[in-house]
């Protein structure tokens, strides 16, 4: 098995951060461009795509600023790991970006930053910031 490594990918947003917020935060958001279907039950989200379900607990957030999620898969080992929205505003130009933070195992790290890649396109799109 391979080991794990952190690490982030940033994207620049023609969009306002409450905006981009309700599509990281919300199940309706998500469902626009993360999943197929997502629903949550208080702290606890489930991300459908196609045949595949998954779980993950939201844990910590920061209206208009930040969502941190925790896959929920029963492997002990995992519970470090976690993938992170983050909204961040130059002071200065008002531009928006987004850091994402994500863990992949060592051998995977190039499909998954193509993976975000692929996903934030279609966020941008949902968004009409493309």
């Amino acid at each position: 098995m391979s080991k794990k490594i952190f690490f982030s990918v940033e994207y620049d947003f023609q969009a306002s951060p409450q905006l981009l917020y309700q599509y990281l935060s919300t199940p309706s958001g998500l469902s626009e461009w993360f999943a197929d279907n997502v629903n949550s039950r208080g702290e606890k989200f489930h991300f459908i795509w196609d045949d595949t379900e998954e779980q993950a607990n939201l844990i910590s957030k920061k209206s208009n600023e930040r969502i941190r999620f925790q896959w929920d898969n029963g492997e002990e080992e995992d519970g470090d790991y976690y993938f992170e929205f983050k909204i961040e505003v130059d002071e200065i130009t008002k531009d928006v970006s987004l850091v994402i933070s994500d863990y992949a195992d060592e051998d995977e790290m190039d499909e998954s930053v193509l993976l975000w890649d692929s996903l934030i396109s279609d966020l941008k799109q949902v968004l009409g910031s493309a």
